[in-house]
């Protein structure tokens, strides 16, 4: 349902049939429309079509959260926030004990579910690929098992996330607050069966996410590659997490005097650093570091404006902003805009979460805006190849220390350009910088190519829903 304030005339009959309810959401969302459209079709219920745990529709209870540290003794852990991330390869653990409980075992996740968030946001989709299986989700997450031997899963998960789907999703939702939707809502959700596209819907929604699996894996071979190279752990501890104590020389600390700047951890990521025969100080290598200024926020329609980001927004699975900047307020000289091969690093937030953390703009950011909170790294005339410094400082646990531990800040810490300017770059061969440049680029085409599938997906299932209509 669009934010914009909006004023509707409905006939009384509506709210007959929805129950006599007197909230506007349903009546303005679009669910009624799609129920009336879909009377054209011949259709059945969505719990008719699931099979599992609860008849195929479910979330999970209320229950405490025990994380550890070790992957050994821990399960991936889904959030309604980290579901819809492109990224899944940072989750935190939940406990094994807890997670194979006859209280939460049911809440693992298996390829190819719908998963919906049920509780705040509601009704974001994702569907579940090979790289999720074995994750647990939260209890705001409802997930949708398709009985494969009645309806292709990819299709129903085009639907439910189509221009159709989502109104009838989200039309069941109760709370004042902190809003809900429950598997009983969605059970008789009517679900039109269209023939061969179902079977085309669901090629394409598959297609998408066996790219999304394929990219996720040339990244962390990347990193996998740089580490063995230059003899980095693959992981490190999150000393932000955990008590340390350790000791600096007072000379060390003439500019810096925060503790987190010499935890053990960091210190560890300078030692290995300085035994490197090959490194380069960032600041030489001919990159620049735009930190977006505070632009005049005027949000327009789509086709008076540019696309803006968030430093949250940056990490989503779908390229799909809502909100625009007026293009007529932008600085002429277009210094502002993305480019394909950036790296977008979040440059505040608390630590452990986003911050330090980065993205590699492919062709879906060219030429949107990002907020003051994104550091945006312009590599295209730099000294070293953009794919191989995205790696180091977003791939490996080295990176990641170099750059968290100079966050500056007690309320919102933040990371300054200033700051990045100052890391020292490991160097590899160049023929492993160049090999792995190419899998990072790589791994950009196929994730912009993904949504692309995803969108053909929902728009040949929306446009069969509408021609049948007529």
């Amino acid at each position: 349902m669009s934010r914009k304030f909006q004023v509707k005339v409905i006939p009384s009959k509506w709210i007959e049939d929805g129950g006599h309810r007197l909230d506007c959401g349903p009546y303005v969302g679009g669910a009624i429309e799609a129920r009336e459209l879909l009377k054209k079709h011949h259709t059945e219920r969505l719990d008719s079509l699931t099979k599992g745990y609860n008849g195929g529709i479910y979330n999970g209870p209320q229950f405490s959260r025990n994380y550890v540290e070790d992957p050994e003794f821990g399960v991936p852990f889904l959030t309604t926030s980290t579901m819809q991330k492109a990224d899944t390869a940072n989750l935190p653990l939940l406990s094994k004990k807890d997670a194979y409980s006859s209280k939460l075992s049911f809440l693992e996740v298996s390829e190819n579910m719908t998963l919906i968030t049920c509780s705040g946001s509601i009704g974001k989709i994702a569907y579940s690929r090979k790289d999720m299986a074995g994750c647990w989700s939260n209890q705001d997450i409802m997930k949708v098992v398709a009985d494969t031997e009645k309806i292709h899963q990819g299709y129903l998960n085009a639907f439910l996330a189509g221009r159709f789907g989502v109104p009838l999703v989200v039309s069941g939702t109760y709370g004042a607050i902190i809003q809900h939707i429950e598997p009983s809502h969605l059970a008789d959700l009517p679900v039109p069966r269209l023939g061969a596209v179902e079977e085309k819907a669901h090629e394409l929604v598959q297609r998408a996410a066996d790219l999304r699996v394929e990219a996720a894996a040339l990244l962390k071979e990347c990193g996998k590659t740089l580490n063995q190279t230059l003899g980095f752990p693959n992981r490190m501890s999150l000393s932000h997490r955990s008590f340390s104590c350790t000791l600096a020389n007072a000379s060390q600390m003439v500019a810096r005097m925060e503790a987190s700047y010499y935890d053990a951890v960091s210190l560890k990521t300078d030692e290995m650093i300085a035994t490197l025969p090959n490194k380069d100080l960032f600041s030489a290598l001919d990159i620049s570091i735009d930190e977006t200024g505070r632009l005049k926020q005027i949000f327009v329609d789509e086709e008076y404006g540019v696309p803006f980001l968030t430093s949250g927004e940056i990490f989503q699975l779908s390229y799909a902003p809502t909100r625009f900047l007026s293009k007529r307020l932008l600085p002429m000289d277009e210094a502002w805009a993305m480019d394909e091969g950036d790296i977008l690093l979040a440059r505040s937030g608390q630590v452990g979460g986003i911050i330090g953390r980065g993205v590699w703009a492919d062709r879906r950011f060219a030429g949107g805006c990002v907020s003051v909170d994104v550091l945006r790294i312009k590599t295209e005339k730099a000294r070293i190849p953009a794919g191989y410094l995205y790696t180091y400082l977003c791939l490996t646990d080295v990176g990641y220390h170099q750059l968290i531990r100079t966050a500056a800040g007690s309320s919102i810490p933040h990371i300054s350009a200033s700051d990045v300017y100052k890391l020292w770059i490991p160097r590899c061969p160049d023929e492993i910088e160049k090999r792995i440049d190419v899998s990072v680029r790589k791994a950009g085409i196929l994730r912009a190519d993904a949504q692309d599938y995803e969108d053909q997906a929902r728009a040949l299932v929306e446009q069969a829903i509408e021609e049948g209509g007529q």
